[in-house]
């Protein structure tokens, strides 16, 4: 993912990389800004990126040149690695974020954070982690329900961007793969009281922040996506959402807002920098 994107990479992005966000052997990130602003004060609002991988693989390295191409649009942004299952389950990855999250705040001026505009972004697995933590940062009893303080002020975060998630595990068809086995360190996860809170699209806070929501018309976990949208309408929550119709050629698959090359990905990036834009003003 990262080398096909490298085409993509404009000239004029600074980066500091493998910065040590806890005392934990996977809390780095990394940070990415236009290098005009290396050696000002001047601070960016900034997405915080959460990958993907079902909790069991990945790393910010994967998701390392979107986020330079992010960057090059005026942000400062982001890429968090956490703990993989099964070596660490649920919901640990959500608590480092939180953790990424409470670094930025200690060293906003250094990286050209703006701490009045957050942005929590992410894709597959990650967009869940970055929906829950959104979630804990909205509502009290949801950030008691998994033991976090949350970093941020919910005032300080303007906005989601969510491509391709999982929201709801009773729509997912992991229960033979064994990944939510290996992330909720269960067999029998689906009985796991825990999963309440997993469940984003089923406990969204009313507070919850104004999202842009992304999946493809081929993407498995489609479903996913018009589930909390609907539900976050319902709610009030403002919802922005690139879906594509059925009939939509060539299809569309999971984890297409990272394949610039074709229509579909460069409407992914388009719609998302504009969503952010907008909730700037």
């Amino acid at each position: 993912m990262a080398g096909t994107l490298e085409q993509y990479v404009p000239s004029g992005v600074a980066a500091r990389l493998q910065l040590r966000y806890a005392d934990d052997s996977a809390a780095y990130l990394d940070v990415f800004y236009p290098a005009a602003v290396e050696n000002t004060d001047q601070a960016l609002p900034t997405v915080v990126w959460v990958h993907g991988g079902s909790w069991v693989s990945g790393s910010k390295d994967q998701v390392a040149n979107y986020l330079r191409i992010l960057a090059a649009k005026g942000f400062t942004t982001v890429g968090v690695d956490y703990a993989l299952a099964p070596g660490e389950t649920y919901p640990t990855p959500v608590r480092q974020v939180n953790a990424a999250l409470s670094y930025l705040q200690r060293h906003a001026t250094r990286l050209h954070v703006d701490p009045s505009k957050y942005f929590l972004a992410g894709d597959s697995a990650g967009a869940q982690i970055a929906a829950q933590l959104a979630n804990a940062i909205s509502a009290p009893a949801a950030a008691t329900a998994i033991d976090i303080d949350p970093s941020i002020k919910r005032s300080q975060l303007r906005g989601l961007v969510l491509h391709c998630g999982t929201y709801d595990a009773a729509l997912a068809k992991f229960s033979k793969t064994g990944v939510l086995w290996a992330y909720f360190g269960s067999k029998d996860f689906m009985k796991d009281p825990r999963l309440a809170q997993f469940n984003v699209a089923r406990n969204l806070a009313i507070d919850f922040p104004a999202m842009f929501l992304t999946a493809g018309n081929a993407d498995f976990l489609a479903i996913q996506s018009y589930l909390l949208a609907e539900k976050a309408t319902s709610l009030g929550i403002a919802v922005d959402s690139l879906f594509f119709p059925a009939s939509y050629q060539p299809s569309v698959p999971h984890e297409f807002q990272f394949d610039l090359g074709s229509d579909a990905g460069q409407q992914a990036l388009a719609r998302s920098i504009a969503f952010m834009v907008g909730r700037l003003r």
